[in-house]
């Protein structure tokens, strides 16, 4: 029942701040943040991932996908790298430690951004098609994961 906005503009206790749109009401299916992802690359596939954790599975799994193909990371070290997340309200960037540069810090704080860490975000597990056809897995360190092929 928490996925509902028990009272629009109230913040639940995961710190979402829903709306009418969200309301409980009958025959109504509640606001959900799953992402599960499956990427082509020309045409074939090419990785799927998932994570859990309520409003930061989209930021999770977008930084992943961003951590392989834009930084070329191998797809462990893209699912064990350092989080961040940031939503409408409350106006916060979350961060896992080690994961933003202390000058990054305090330049947004300077901005005006508030800022805070926490212990970690989400927990992905995903599979990459390697050029060769082989398939890597990625079992995220956060959770109680592990990848094993066959």
């Amino acid at each position: 029942m928490n996925d509902f906005s028990i009272k629009p503009g109230v913040p639940n206790i995961f710190g979402l701040t829903g709306g009418v749109a969200n309301s409980i009401e009958p025959v109504k299916r509640m606001l959900s943040s799953m992402t599960p992802v499956i990427v082509e690359k020309d045409g074939k596939l090419f990785l799927v991932a998932g994570s859990p954790g309520g409003s930061t599975i989209p930021t999770t799994v977008f930084q992943v996908i961003i951590n392989i193909i834009d930084y070329n990371m191998n797809i462990s070290e893209a699912v064990n790298t350092g989080r961040f997340h940031h939503q409408w309200l409350p106006d916060s960037i979350s961060y896992e430690p080690e994961s933003i540069d202390s000058l990054v810090l305090n330049e947004l704080a300077r901005m005006g951004h508030n800022t805070r860490s926490r212990s970690s975000i989400g927990s992905v597990n995903a599979v990459q098609i390697l050029q060769n056809g082989e398939m890597a897995g990625g079992a995220d360190r956060r959770g109680d994961n592990s990848a094993c092929g066959y």
